[in-house]
């Protein structure tokens, strides 16, 4: 898989994330690229489960963090990240999905467990400058994600001048192994077209039903960020099905 760099590439704020989030963004590049979502992973051997994908090229692993509350599941919490940076290493960027109401009285602990990014979810009760300022004062990039019965429009535009990655859910997030919603290229094609309207770049990442069949689809979309757990994770060779998406 060809990665394009992109030295420029930085949040639409006027306020850059701290050097060394930004140097990494930016040497990830702005090529498509398949993230193994590690909620799908056997959690009693989840180290040697990301080892042969982190061999065969995945430099980004998507964490799931969910609080029963903002959605109606418990996945792991700082304790699980922080156990997985250190089995990992410094050079795998882990991209945090925050689904819990509180996000950003989170930013630091996470931020310190290892977490490179944090995406919070537009849903909750915080404004986009607050958050902006929260992740650059712990030193690590933002994400906001959007889920598919939240109206979009009005959301992009609010949110995408902050961010550094932009997610738009293609499941209603809580649970692992649902089905794509089709509907859900639309709304990512009209997501670029208004990032690319307002002239900013933020990642743009679906998350939801990503496999061999509904993959193509969403890069065609504007996807550069595509996260894949079951898929990945549930198939006979986890390393094969990871290639087929990063490809």
């Amino acid at each position: 898989m060809s990665q394009k760099t992109d030295p420029t590439l930085s949040n639409g704020s006027g306020t850059e994330t701290r050097p060394e989030v930004l140097r990494r963004l930016t040497a990830l590049g702005t090529g498509v690229r398949a993230l193994p979502s590690i909620l799908a992973a056997d959690f009693a051997r989840l180290g040697p489960a990301v080892d042969p994908l982190v061999e065969a090229g995945a430099q980004v692993l998507h964490v799931d963090v969910m609080d029963g509350h903002f959605v109606p599941n418990i996945s792991l919490g700082v304790p699980v990240v922080a156990g997985l940076r250190r089995y990992v290493g410094a050079e795998v960027f882990l991209d945090t999905h925050l689904m819990i109401s509180n996000p950003l009285e989170y930013f630091e602990p996470f931020a310190k467990a290892g977490s490179d990014l944090c995406t919070l979810h537009v849903e909750c009760s915080v404004s986009p400058a607050s958050a902006r300022s929260e992740a650059d004062r712990v030193g690590i990039g933002l994400g906001a994600a959007i889920k598919p019965g939240t109206p979009l429009e009005n959301n992009v535009r609010r949110w995408a001048p902050y961010v550094d990655l932009l997610l738009i859910m293609s499941v209603e997030p809580g649970f692992g192994g649902q089905s794509f919603i089709p509907e859900s290229n639309a709304r990512l094609a009209r997501a670029a077209e208004i990032c690319k309207e307002l002239g900013v770049r933020p990642i743009l990442e679906v998350d939801g039903g990503i496999d061999s069949k509904t993959a193509p689809g969403a890069v065609e979309a504007g996807v550069q960020w595509l996260v894949a757990g079951s898929s990945i994770f549930g198939a006979p060779d986890p390393v094969a099905a990871y290639r087929g998406l990063a490809n």
